[in-house]
């Protein structure tokens, strides 16, 4: 009898590999719990930070406890850990918190799924059991949400519990009160738009965090030219990007060779006759304040103070993209067309001092949500972190204002949906009941870890808080100020149904993708070749 040759498909030379069977998904087990074990002890109102540091650049810190933060700076050989940093992410891009929940969830899931692997049952059965288990939890929460939209004042009310909330979790939790005022005063500006360009964030080293202020209107990180009035009322504004310099070749790699002194006063004089003219075609649009992102230089600058024209230099990108937003202009280019530029309105424009910095404040802005929050703190690494909590609050107060469904928090939902799923697996027959009971156990998990990470006995609070939901007191929660089992409701604490149901079902795509995964294959690098 011939013997039987496998064919070679890898080239294993060249660094091609494939793994099999059990280990390839141990290894995508072990990878994506690993990526949970690393945010896990950053998860609730007292989880710990992080520092993450560059390995190019020492001097570059960065202190955080937020999931999508932390995952994003690393950068896993293990596939599976690729996949959970992006469910990780697209929370983050979708809903703007839940980052770290969806990852711990997704490993929790897998921890049990690898158990249950573990006992011969196969992946296909556990996943059916999971579908059966994340519809049950879902039809749940969204049975324990309460929708208080047509409510202004409770709605309004449910707004600053979700951002205090959200909060209670971030560098700002001892300023949460004046944070969540701040952030819904922002959200409700916008008068149900998701679209936060409007609510610009400047920080500024100095004071504390409670000297953090929510002004109206906009604030440019700029001064006004020397010699220019430093208030202007009724302002007409040319937000431009144009070179205002007059003593630059624009052609790369000209050379000028003059003769005699006498030449270059000519193409000196030259430069400004072109500089003047395009003044005055700038000029001709009748703004009272020029904004460029470009630097301007003297010639220029005196040009539009002779005429009583205020002209802000070197203005950041995304400043003047913002304020051409708010104030209704468009970034021009070119002047040469009378009418043809769509200048902006403001009713005054004035110089202000924020700390030790002199800044421009636009009030009275044509588009009328437009606002700015001034952050203030100790560093430079406390202002970026103040900066990602109230972003992620913004986010989320943005979306529950479409969406504006409440459900509990401090781990009552997930002890819901549990005691749900557990009800639902007792009348399931076959394998699949012990599938269903992994997911409950998964979801258990969220609230045990917020109690560990508060320094708190969860092997004692757990079970008091599950004997609670199973006695029908449904809004029991843990009070993790004082250690014990509290009433979610007196407490006010309270989450974004939108952000608690995207975390339960992109957690459970996250871990059953990575369930179903039999084989790693990895790819030789292409080779080059010489022509």
């Amino acid at each position: 009898m011939a013997q039987r040759v496998t064919p070679k498909l890898f080239a294993e030379e060249r660094g091609a590999r494939e793994e099999k069977g059990q280990n390839a998904r141990l290894a995508s087990f072990v990878g994506a719990m690993a990526i949970a074990d690393l945010v896990k002890t950053t998860l609730g109102p007292k989880g710990m930070d992080k520092i993450l540091q560059s390995a190019s650049d020492a001097k570059k810190v960065l202190v955080t406890n937020d999931g999508a933060t932390i995952l994003k700076s690393i950068a896993p050989e293990n596939a599976a850990a690729k996949i959970l940093i992006d469910t990780s992410k697209t929370q983050d891009s979708v809903i703007g918190d839940g980052t770290t929940s969806v990852a711990v969830l997704a490993g929790e899931l897998l921890r049990e799924a690898e158990r249950l692997v573990d006992k011969k049952i196969h992946p296909q059965t556990i996943i059916a059991g999971w579908r059966k288990a994340v519809r049950t939890a879902r039809e749940t929460l969204e049975g324990s949400a309460k929708d208080h939209k047509n409510d202004p004042e409770m709605f309004r009310k449910d707004l600053i519990n979700i951002a205090r909330t959200t909060i209670s979790s971030k560098i700002l939790s001892q300023h949460k009160e004046l944070f969540a005022k701040m952030a819904v005063d922002a959200v409700l500006r916008l008068k149900g738009s998701t679209d936060l360009e409007h609510i610009h964030i400047i920080k500024k080293k100095g004071g504390s965090m409670k000297d953090s202020y929510l002004d109206e209107g906009f604030i440019l990180e700029k001064s006004i030219g020397i010699g220019q009035k430093k208030r202007l009322e009724n302002a007409k504004i040319l937000v431009a990007n144009t070179p205002m310099d007059t003593d630059k070749i624009k052609i790369f790699g000209a050379r000028v060779r003059a003769g005699s002194m006498a030449s270059v006063a000519e193409i000196e004089a030259e430069e400004k006759k072109k500089m003047k003219t395009k003044v005055e075609n700038i000029l001709q649009h009748g703004p009272t304040c020029f904004i460029n992102r470009q630097l301007i230089y003297n010639y220029p600058e005196q040009l539009f103070t002779e005429k009583g024209v205020v002209a802000i230099e070197h203005a950041d990108f995304v400043g003047v993209e913002r304020l051409a937003l708010v104030t209704g202009a468009e970034i021009a280019s070119t002047f040469d067309q009378k009418g043809s530029v769509k200048l902006g309105h403001c009713k005054l424009i004035e110089e202000i001092v924020i700390g030790e910095d002199k800044v421009i404040h636009f009030s009275g802005v044509a588009k009328g949500e437009a606002c700015t929050v001034v952050l203030r703190g100790a560093n430079q690494q406390i202002l970026d972190e103040a900066e990602r909590s109230l972003h992620d609050a913004l986010c989320v107060l943005s979306q529950t204002v479409n969406n504006s469904k409440t459900v509990l928090g401090g781990g009552c939902s997930e002890m819901l949906m549990a005691h749900a799923v557990d009800e639902l697996a007792r009348k399931t027959p076959g394998k699949e009941s012990l599938a269903i009971e992994a997911f409950a156990r998964a979801l258990r998990q969220l609230p045990t870890i917020i109690a560990d990470n508060g320094g708190h006995d969860s092997s004692d609070l757990i079970p008091k808080l599950r004997a609670c939901h199973h006695n029908g007191e449904s809004t029991m929660g843990l009070d993790m100020d004082k250690g014990t089992i509290g009433d979610m409701v007196k407490l006010r604490i309270v989450e974004s149904f939108k952000c608690k149901s995207q975390v339960v079902i992109s957690a459970h795509e996250a871990a059953e993708m990575i369930l179903r995964v039999d084989e790693i294959i990895t790819c030789a690098p292409r080779q080059r070749t010489r022509r």
